[in-house]
């Protein structure tokens, strides 16, 4: 049987994690989430003080980390962690490296019937023969109210105007790094998040009953 690979690509905070999981739920896939394994980093390279502007130094990191965990916590959902990720993401050493991990994870499980992938350079660079390819679209002001009620509820303390500004810096940033940018992946579907989640997977549905 073939395996089944769902991309989902989009900007931060487009609800990616979201669908994925919903995805992934109803259909009995497997999630992947590669914006956890940049944040992972980030909290390695903060706790351990590492210059994420001098790139050997994040090179001769990178060969030391024989194993990153998959699984989401909360101290790495904190906007520090965000920016820090945002940052060491330019890099394409570190691209290079979350990239293998996700390819790897998938291509070793042999038994699992399916993936759900999401991230920024999932459908474009990672998985480009995907079964089916989303690209999620919000506008910033959206995902700015939505990361900001997300932070509060959480317990973190938060100001909207800032986070749409870290949101708008980060969306210029994943567009035109010179590695891996954030673009609309060939024979992706777009997918309007900006309304009611239901009205989202309405959308998605018609896609995947076509697979």
């Amino acid at each position: 049987m073939k395996k089944l690979i769902i991309t989902i690509d989009g900007p931060a905070a487009s609800g990616k994690e979201k669908i994925a999981k919903y995805i992934a739920k109803k259909w009995k896939l497997n999630h992947l989430d590669s914006g956890i394994l940049y944040r992972r980093l980030a909290l390695i390279f903060s706790i351990e003080k590492i210059d994420i502007e001098n790139v050997n130094k994040i090179k001769n990191k990178l060969k030391n980390i024989h194993q990153i965990s998959f699984r989401n916590s909360k101290n790495i959902r904190t906007q520090v962690i965000s920016r820090l990720a945002s940052k060491i993401a330019v890099h394409d050493c570190v691209r290079n490296y979350v990239n293998k991990l996700q390819y790897n994870f998938v291509n070793k499980n042999k038994k699992i019937q399916g993936f759900v992938i999401d991230g920024r350079d999932i459908g474009s660079v990672v998985f480009k023969n995907a079964d089916l390819k989303l690209y999620i679209d919000v506008n910033p002001e959206i995902r700015a109210k939505r990361r900001y009620k997300q932070l509060i509820d959480s317990g973190e303390k938060s100001i909207y105007p800032k986070i749409l500004k870290d949101i708008k810096l980060r969306d210029k940033q994943d567009k035109l790094r010179k590695h891996s940018p954030l673009v609309i992946p060939k024979g992706a579907h777009m997918v309007d998040n900006s309304g009611s989640f239901t009205d989202t997977i309405k959308q998605i549905k018609v896609l995947l009953d076509k697979i």
